[in-house]
C-alpha cells in the first residue's frame, strides 16, 4: 500500500502494521494534522478524509493503528458501505475525552470572551452552542469536526449572514474547547465550504428623492428623522444616540467593529453632506433642533431602529415607487439607502472637498476595509471622466 514517506520509524512501523492487516492496493495513508493523525481513503476514485483523536507521536500512532484496522474492515463490510464517516461513526473513534462537561465549558467559554455584549451573545452564539452541545451528548455522535460543523449549522441557510455568523461563533468555540483539551481532537474545526448567495446591492438615494419623501411623509417627527439620516448617513439604530458636545453633533453609539476582533465602533463626531436642492444646499437646522431635543418617531425597543423605520417607509407610496425604480437596476432599496446616499455623495464630492477613503470611512464610523467592502462602487475610479473629454476637446 503506497504511504506518505516519514523519516520517523515509530511512524514506518505504524504503517507497516497498517498495512500487515490489509488487501493489497488499500489506499489508506494516514499523515499529520494539525499535530493529530489524519486518515485518508481513496476508494473507487473518490477521497475520503477525517481527523482522528490521537495525537501525532509514538504512542498516539499505534493507537491510531489499532483503530484503523477496525475502521478499515468495517469500511468493507455491508455495514460501512464503504463509508470512511459511517465507519468512524460505527467503530467510535470518539473518545472518552468527549464525554466532558458541555455546560461548564460553554459557561467558560463565554468568560473567555469579556467584549462579546449579553446580546451579541444571547443571539449569535448561543442557537449555535445549544445545537453543538445536543449533537455531542447524543448517541450518535458526530464523527468529526466537518460532520459537526455541517449537523450544528444545518439550520441556517447556506449564504446567510445568520449562518456566516453562527459558522464565525461555532469555529472559535470548537478552537477554544480542542485547544484547552476539553474537547476531542477530532472536533478540530474545518473550512466549510459555502454556497453564498449574490450580495445584494444597496439603492443610494437621490437628493430629489429625499425630497421627495420627505415632502410625501405626514408626520414631522419622521421628517425630521429622514433628514438626519441623509445628512449625517446614520444607521438608524444611531437615532437614538444623538447628543450636542461641545456645540458639535455626535453619536454615542457603539457597535462591533468590522474586521477588528473584540473592538466597537467610539462615539463619534457628526459631519454633514448637505442635501441639495434647485437652489443649493439645504440647511434644516438639525444641530439647533437636537440641541431643543426636537422629539424624534418612535423607535421601537433598543436595536430594532432599522425594523422601526423599515415598517413607516413600507406605508409610504413614494418609497415604494422608488422600490421598483431600484429594482428595475438589479439594486434593493432598503432603510439604509439614507446612509448609501451619505457614501455615494461623499465619493462624489470628494475632489471638491479633499476627502480620502479613510476621512469617509472614519465619518461614518467603520474601518477603510469595510467601507471598500460595501461601498467600493461609489468610489471614483476616473475612467469616465477621461473618456468624457473627447467632446471638450
Amino acid at each position: 500500500m503506497p504511504l506518505k514517506t516519514q523519516t520517523n520509524d515509530w511512524v514506518k512501523a505504524a504503517r507497516q502494521a497498517m498495512r500487515a492487516e490489509m488487501h493489497s492496493g488499500a489506499a489508506w495513508y494516514i499523515s499529520e494534522s494539525r499535530g493529530s493523525v489524519k486518515l485518508e481513503v481513496l476508494h473507487e476514485g473518490k477521497k475520503q478524509s477525517r481527523i482522528l483523536e490521537y495525537e501525532w507521536d509514538k504512542k498516539g500512532l499505534f493507537n491510531a493503528a489499532r483503530r484503523i484496522i477496525e475502521i478499515y474492515k468495517n469500511f468493507y463490510s455491508d455495514t460501512g458501505k464503504y463509508s470512511l464517516a459511517k465507519s468512524c461513526e460505527i467503530v467510535n473513534t470518539a473518545s472518552s475525552k468527549s464525554d466532558i462537561n458541555l455546560d461548564e465549558t460553554i459557561k467558560d467559554f463565554r468568560i473567555f470572551l469579556p467584549t462579546v455584549s449579553k446580546k451579541t451573545w444571547e443571539k449569535s452564539y448561543k442557537p449555535v452552542l445549544n445545537k453543538t452541545k445536543e449533537l455531542l451528548i447524543s448517541k450518535k455522535k458526530p464523527v468529526d469536526g466537518e460532520d459537526l460543523m455541517l449537523k450544528a449549522l444545518a439550520q441556517w441557510e447556506h449564504g446567510t449572514r445568520s449562518r456566516q455568523i453562527a459558522r464565525r461563533a461555532l469555529q472559535k468555540f470548537l478552537e477554544y474547547a480542542v485547544i484547552r483539551g476539553k474537547l476531542s481532537n477530532i472536533y478540530a474545526p474545518v473550512k466549510i465550504v459555502e454556497t453564498l448567495k449574490k450580495k445584494r446591492i444597496g439603492y443610494a438615494l437621490t437628493d430629489n428623492q429625499i425630497l421627495q419623501l420627505i415632502a410625501s411623509e405626514s408626520d414631522k417627527k419622521w421628517q425630521f428623522a429622514y433628514q438626519l439620516l441623509s445628512t449625517f448617513g446614520l444607521r438608524p439604530e444611531e437615532l437614538r444616540y444623538l447628543v450636542v458636545k461641545d456645540g458639535e453633533l455626535w453619536t454615542m453609539y457603539e457597535k462591533s467593529m468590522g474586521g477588528i476582533k473584540g473592538e466597537t465602533t467610539e462615539p463619534r463626531k457628526l459631519s454633514p453632506l448637505y442635501v441639495k436642492d434647485g437652489q443649493g444646499y439645504i440647511d434644516w437646522k438639525l444641530l439647533e433642533r437636537i440641541k431643543n431635543n426636537e422629539e424624534l418617531p418612535p423607535l421601537g425597543k433598543e436595536g430594532k431602529a432599522g425594523e422601526a423605520l423599515g415598517t413607516r417607509l413600507r406605508r409610504n407610496k413614494t418609497w415604494l415607487k422608488f422600490k421598483k425604480q431600484a429594482e428595475k437596476l438589479k439594486e434593493e432599496l432598503v432603510p439604509y439607502a439614507f446612509r448609501h446616499r451619505f457614501a455615494k455623495t461623499a465619493h462624489a464630492r470628494s475632489v471638491e472637498l479633499g476627502l480620502s477613503i479613510r476621512e469617509i470611512s472614519f465619518v461614518m464610523g467603520h474601518t477603510p476595509e469595510v467601507h471598500q467592502q460595501s461601498y467600493a462602487r461609489f468610489i471614483p475610479d476616473g475612467v469616465s471622466d477621461k473618456f468624457a473629454k473627447q467632446l471638450a476637446a
